[in-house]
């Protein structure tokens, strides 16, 4: 979750830009990594949870905003994933329904998880086509942010692009060519994910678009995501690696593709030209 010359940045600790973040500041006990303790509950053995009417409330704000914000802003594709799944306002959706939307349209298949999860943890379920969510919401003190995942992030924000077999075929190669790295090669991915899966757009017939879950699931991400304030380059893996970034800042550098097929090919390249895959 984790630019084109690397060798400067190898010099001395090699830090993601989270644990830069968590060393420079105070560590929300929430943000620390949590180890899955054997295989979690994965598609219809998913429990619903007895969620609260003010946590049922929590969702319909956060969903009745960010989608007010949409229009114009997110990709078709992002848009035709969640009709697909079939989100909705009025109630949290069950994540065992969610799961089963997705096998049958790209394989993919939904895990619960307790927290944020170890990375190894993390990308040995993306390599096997399991997309680890939460199944807690934010409290109402964090509408507009919360630093740590909650279920509106991980279902409203990553679910939809998973509906898209392109999209879908490259974050499982991610997570196999994650499992495989180390040292530099980590914090390179972990840059990779953060401009692509998190804050990545993608170039259509009507303009630049966002596909990226953390600027689609912010009210203030999406509508600075395609502001004059934000610098956008053509993507391409060499130089989105070299990219650093902040976390706990609006972004103000972003990267754009041509098509989720250029993403695939590309990262595939990449991975296999650097031994990962």
């Amino acid at each position: 979750m984790p630019n084109a010359t690397v060798e400067p940045f190898f010099e001395g600790e090699i830090l993601s830009a989270y644990e830069k973040a968590n060393k420079e500041g105070s560590l929300d006990p929430r943000c620390i990594p949590e180890h899955l303790n054997g295989e979690p509950p994965i598609g219809a053995d998913i429990p619903y949870p007895t969620y609260s009417d003010d946590e049922h409330a929590v969702w319909q704000f956060l969903y009745s905003r960010q989608c007010a914000l949409l229009p114009n802003r997110a990709s078709t594709d992002f848009l035709s994933g969640v009709a697909l799944l079939n989100l909705k306002a009025d109630r949290i959706p069950k994540l065992s329904e969610l799961s089963a939307t997705l096998e049958k349209a790209t394989g993919w298949r939904v895990a619960r998880i307790p927290g944020l999860l170890h990375e190894r943890d993390f990308f040995e379920l993306l390599s096997r086509r399991i997309f680890p969510s939460t199944d807690y919401i934010r409290g109402r003190h964090e509408l507009n942010y919360t630093p740590a995942p909650d279920l509106f992030h991980d279902i409203f924000g990553h679910l939809p692009m998973l509906t898209h077999q392109d999209f879908a075929d490259f974050y499982q190669l991610f997570g196999k060519a994650a499992l495989h790295a180390e040292g530099g090669h980590r914090v390179m991915l972990e840059r990779l994910h953060w401009f692509t899966v998190e804050f990545g757009l993608v170039r259509e017939s009507d303009g630049v678009r966002i596909f990226g879950s953390g600027a689609l699931s912010s009210s203030e991400e999406v509508k600075h995501a395609l502001s004059d304030k934000v610098t956008v380059h053509p993507f391409s893996v060499e130089t989105v690696v070299a990219q650093d970034y902040d976390v706990w800042h609006l972004q103000d550098v972003l990267f754009v593709l041509d098509s989720f097929e250029q993403l695939k090919a590309a990262f595939s390249d990449w991975t296999h030209a650097e031994g990962l895959l």
